[in-house]
């Protein structure tokens, strides 16, 4: 089989599937009877696969997606109502969290392909990829104020997506946004018709995975860890980032292809 054909990790009885297609991989929620809730099984299949591709140096960017009527519905209400320990309930969010860290920390860009409802923790899903298409149908909410558990730990990624005012109206009214709305406040990067959202999520990956695999991680790290940090700060550390980029093959080998007017060859490193 080439490297341009679709290869499959999983099968369809599996929580996540993983599909790659040259240097894209493409991994689906597949528990469509839940709305893809992030139970406790669900986070630890995705975290899992998340784990697999960030030693897979053949990858360089990923598409998580979803099947059935829901992109995800949050968290598995039924599950936590199950728990009755405080400690139960502790773990559980943990492994949310560091679920929503794995995706940060993975050295490949991860873009959400949103076809419907992300919601609560669905809604953090979204936030911490660090690209989001979505399709007009899409909607996004952080709805835990209607049923008396706030959106504490979606608010950590949605506050650093969008504007406070923003955030706060989203949490404490738990009122549904559109995708357009969405786009306008900075939760998602695109928003394209529905019929497009495969075709638009698909170019973007391999427009990014085109690039040296070895630049973007450089800098995807680099963006994450300078945004906590002071101005000052933030430009020293940048300027090391970009020193230690300038001795790689590859930054060596795009400035000369720019400057003799030819395509770069790439080595990823």
């Amino acid at each position: 089989m080439t490297r341009n054909s679709p290869t499959s990790h999983t099968d369809a009885n599996e929580l996540v599937l993983r599909e790659d297609q040259g240097p894209v991989t493409t991994l689906t929620l597949n528990a469509p009877q839940s709305r893809n809730a992030l139970s406790g099984a669900m986070m630890g299949a995705l975290h899992t696969a998340l784990d697999k591709i960030a030693t897979d140096e053949s990858i360089r960017c990923v598409i998580l997606a979803a099947n059935g009527p829901a992109f995800c519905a949050g968290h598995d209400l039924k599950e936590m109502n199950g728990i009755s320990a405080c400690d139960g309930h502790a773990a559980l969010f943990s492994q949310c969290s560091a679920l929503m860290m794995r995706i940060v920390t993975l050295p490949q860009p991860v873009i959400a392909r949103v076809h419907a409802v992300a919601t609560a923790a669905g809604c953090q899903l979204v936030a911490s990829c660090d690209l989001a298409v979505a399709g007009t149908y899409a909607k996004f909410a952080t709805p835990g104020v209607n049923i008396g558990l706030f959106c504490s730990t979606p608010m950590v990624a949605l506050s650093r997506n969008v504007s406070r005012k923003h955030a706060m109206r989203m949490l404490l009214t738990g009122d549904p946004i559109d995708a357009q709305t969405a786009w306008q406040m900075g939760l998602i990067s695109d928003v394209v018709e529905d019929d497009d959202l495969i075709t638009a999520t698909d170019d973007l990956a391999k427009r990014i995975a085109s690039r040296s695999g070895m630049t973007v991680k450089l800098g995807k790290e680099a963006f994450y860890r300078q945004l906590e940090m002071p101005l000052s700060a933030a430009y020293d550390f940048a300027s090391r980032v970009m020193t230690e980029n300038m001795q790689k093959h590859d930054a060596r080998e795009g400035i000369g292809a720019f400057v003799e007017k030819r395509h770069p060859e790439w080595r990823h490193e």
